[in-house]
Formats: C-alpha cells, sequence, structure tokens
C-alpha cells in the first residue's frame, strides 16, 4: 500500500512539472510532455516508497 501511494504521489507531482514546467520548444526530455513526466515521477515515487 505504501509503494502505490508513493506511486501516485509521484505520479501527480510528475504531472504537474511536466505541465506547469514545460518548456517553449518541447525538446527538454523530462518536462516536453506530461505524461512522460508523470511516468517517471511514478517510478521515481514507487522507488522511494519501496525504499531504494
Amino acid at each position: 500500500m505504501k509503494v502505490a501511494l508513493s506511486a501516485f504521489i509521484g505520479g501527480v507531482l510528475g504531472f504537474l512539472v511536466g505541465y506547469f514546467g514545460r518548456c517553449a520548444t518541447g525538446t527538454c526530455p523530462l518536462t516536453g510532455n506530461p505524461y512522460v513526466s508523470t511516468a517517471v515521477g511514478a517510478i521515481l515515487g514507487a522507488l522511494i516508497g519501496a525504499g531504494f
């Protein structure tokens, strides 16, 4: 349960970074697409929640 909650929170934070931190050219790998930053945030949140 802790890992799922951490992944959810990480995904939300990743989406916010990708949506509001969008670069003008769209070439930034993390913030160029909100879906990519959501996935990265969820993965990092899950890793942190699992204790890695």
